[in-house]
């Protein structure tokens, strides 16, 4: 079936095919019949498959024609996101296939200013996009109203949980109507999710995409066994051997991007990074200049890279391994995207076996491993400019230090001198 099939309006039909989407993904042929039908939905499938424009679609078809459609009524679709990243780029793709129709999206975020954001809402929106502390924040002021909202979608819902946004998701509940549509989308399915879940949906129609092996078949992704003082160089042969390649490193914490980046740096290799404790303003350059190929390497923590669709990622690295196994699947997933083809290569430093043996269990199955022989090895790290920079640097503070020393003792000498007359 294609998507000139459905029973959506031309307008949306011919956003659809301008943006390249002729036939729709299996998440979007299962989940947008139930949505146009007003059934609440609760769907688990992987990042990379398609999951927003499988409620995008039917959500801006059913505002678009709605009898209720009056904007000074309020907002009439609220979507639930755990980042400030992931709410911008749901909102792009709304505004992309919504284009040739009246529906109005916005997104409101945390950690910028909040007056500009209110000005937008009062001039009325259908849909808002948005993280959940800025929208609990912004109905708890009164500056946003829910009494009109006909669809609640969350999305990356099990990201929502790990950041700790239950308590504000359960108040904004009590805030929307009885009589709504539920869409629930995550990457994965525990107790806590389904607690959640069931909570909110009323006998939704369950939707689980997941096949055998969770990392999608246009992956190639191996492991390989490098200390871990020694992943630097390993991370600059690999961007050297690639120069025209978008290549996107995943580090466990914020310090560690920022030491990644300056590493990058002294070898002559422009990167940027992107985590939690960056301003927004520079974290969206980061991200615009990461798409447009400006930098070609983007270093990023979990929380700041979950669910983005960055388009042709061509290799992801992981610089550390994921302290949760899932992660693993989250982050491989940011390339290989749609039909292309991607590569994904692990560096894993003995202490962290541990953790590769547990993400090695989640999968089900071994990683492959690239086998590099000792002289290789060391070929990297000799040939490396951080390697020479280092080797130069430790010569200028010998030297330094035996300058210091001839001139103690050259001090000490003539002090004896001087006490001898």
């Amino acid at each position: 079936m294609k998507f000139a099939d459905y029973r959506i309006s031309d307008e949306i039909k011919k956003s659809l095919d301008k943006l390249g989407f002729k036939k729709p993904t299996d998440i979007q042929f299962k989940a947008i019949p139930p949505i146009m039908k007003g059934e609440d939905v609760l769907a688990i499938a992987q990042t990379g498959t398609g999951k927003t424009a499988a409620f995008a679609i039917p959500v801006l078809d059913r505002l678009q024609f709605s009898k209720n459609r009056k904007r000074e009524d309020g907002i009439k679709c609220v979507v639930m996101v755990p980042t400030r990243e992931l709410a911008l780029q749901i909102t792009e793709v709304f505004n992309e296939i919504g284009r040739g129709t009246r529906v109005k999206t916005f997104c409101v975020f945390g950690g910028v200013e909040q007056g500009p954001q209110i000005a937008k809402l009062e001039d009325g929106i259908d849909v808002l996009v948005a993280t959940p502390g800025r929208l609990f924040d912004l109905v708890s002021q009164g500056y946003i109203k829910l009494h009109r909202v006909e669809v609640l979608v969350l999305d990356e819902a099990d990201h929502m949980l790990d950041l700790g946004f239950i308590h504000d998701i359960r108040q904004l509940i009590t805030k929307l109507p009885r009589q709504r549509q539920t869409l629930f989308f995550s990457a994965t399915i525990d107790e806590k999710i389904k607690d959640l879940a069931y909570s909110l949906v009323n006998k939704p129609v369950r939707i689980q995409i997941s096949p055998k092996d969770p990392v999608s078949k246009n992956v190639d992704h191996s492991v390989m066994y490098v200390d871990m003082d020694d992943k630097r160089f390993f991370l600059e042969r690999v961007v050297k051997e690639n120069p025209e390649k978008k290549i996107l490193a995943f580090v466990r914490t914020q310090v560690r991007a920022e030491r990644v980046v300056k590493a990058m740096e002294r070898v002559g290799i422009q990167a940027m990074a992107i985590h939690g404790g960056k301003e927004q303003k520079d974290r969206l350059d980061a991200m615009k200049q990461f798409k447009k190929g400006d930098v070609k390497l983007l270093i990023a923590t979990d929380v700041s890279a979950r669910g983005i669709d960055i388009p042709n990622v061509d290799y992801v690295v992981n610089y550390d391994l994921p302290e949760q196994p899932e992660n693993y699947v989250h982050r491989v997933g940011r390339t290989g995207r749609g039909t292309a083809k991607g590569i994904a290569v692990s560096f894993c430093a003995p202490e962290e076996k541990p953790i590769l043996d547990e993400i090695q269990t989640y999968l089900t199955k071994d990683i492959k491993v690239l086998e590099v022989d000792k002289e290789d090895y060391e070929a990297t790290i000799d040939f490396s400019a951080d390697a020479k920079y280092d080797w130069k640097a430790l010569m200028k503070e010998a030297e330094e230090a035996e300058s210091k020393a001839k001139a103690a003792k050259s001090k000490k000498a003539s002090s004896k001198a001087k006490k001898k007359k």
